[in-house]
């Protein structure tokens, strides 16, 4: 069962990058192509629409968009750092670049890929299905050095060892088959009382070990430098995020790009000589409204960042 997906901020998004027609475009996610679909009505017949998604329910997605739009079209079978450094490589110029990153809605509520906790399914959590790691390989491979500190890094679980302790004890009996396998071992490892804090107890495990699986946060830090490369002189990067583990990464790689003389304060005259390649397109990170969350909570963490370059490297 795939559910009806709901772009986060499209309004915001929209605003941000404010699409012209002609433009082209790179969607380095598109997912359920909600983004994509505003875009490619913006940008026109005049304009080309290149979308990135590693996952083949995304590609079957987009193959329907691609035959309602007006614009040009192609879409790149791929992760999203991946697809940026394909384009780089055919030097490819983009107008605008933006990225939801994350799960989509469709493979949240595809029950049988394992994503969710709210559902009994195969531990999987693959964004690309031929890709070898799983969820059920590192539950039930990973040492407990690792999946403490998997959990504590890329979860922000502040019981990160007792449940990797946890896991591996279980395992070691039989192998953690399913979601909900998972989750009774959590639940087992953290203190009734924290259990009904801060979400649901199995919220931060599923997201640490999701990010592992996809290599999520090496994802952003490859990616981020080449779409940044990709732009044309005003071109616009938007950067969507769910976590602080993404949105602190975005946040400093935008604002690296709209810093200019580092110099010490105290020096009288500029020495360094650097201006700055970009302008940031909003002062803080926009978040959803009251009314979004309140549609779809699954918007609640959203972050929206977004900067103009401002000139080419020399």
């Amino acid at each position: 069962m795939t559910g009806i997906h709901i772009p986060v901020l499209a309004g915001e998004l929209i605003e941000l990058l404010d699409p012209q027609p002609g433009q082209v475009a790179v969607d380095c996610t598109f997912g359920g192509g909600g983004h994509a679909r505003l875009v490619a009505d913006l940008i026109g017949p005049t304009g080309t629409l290149i979308a990135i998604d590693r996952d083949p329910i995304a590609e079957q997605r987009f193959a329907e968009l691609s035959d309602e739009v007006a614009c040009a079209t192609r879409f790149i079978r791929a992760d999203f750092a991946a697809g940026l450094e394909l384009l780089r490589d055919e030097r490819q110029r983009a107008d605008l670049v933006y990225m939801d990153l994350g799960m989509s809605s469709m493979q949240v509520d595809t029950w049988e890929r394992g994503f969710s906790y709210a559902y009994d399914a195969p531990l999987d959590m693959r964004m690309d299905p031929d890709q070898e790691l799983s969820a059920h390989g590192i539950v039930n491979s990973w040492d407990e050095r690792q999946l403490a500190r998997l959990l504590k890094e890329y979860g922000e679980e502040r019981y990160a060892s007792k449940i990797a302790r946890a896991i591996v004890r279980t395992r070691a009996q039989a192998p953690i088959e399913t979601t909900q396998e998972l989750v009774e071992v959590l639940k087992s490892a953290i203190p009734v009382p924290a259990q009904f804090a801060g979400g649901h107890p199995a919220k931060r495990t599923f997201q640490a070990i999701r990010i592992a699986v996809n290599a999520e946060l090496e994802q952003v830090d490859e990616a981020l430098p080449v779409a940044w490369e990709l732009l044309s002189v005003g071109g616009k990067l938007g950067v969507i995020t769910f976590h602080s583990l993404e949105d602190r990464r975005a946040k400093r790689f935008l604002a690296d790009r709209a810093q200019g003389c580092i110099c010490p304060p105290d020096l009288p005259v500029c020495a360094c000589g650097r201006t700055a390649e970009g302008e940031l397109l909003s002062r803080r990170a926009i978040a959803p409204s009251a009314g979004e969350v309140a549609h779809n909570p699954r918007a609640k963490s959203a972050h929206l960042r977004g900067a103009r370059k401002l000139k080419e490297l020399s």
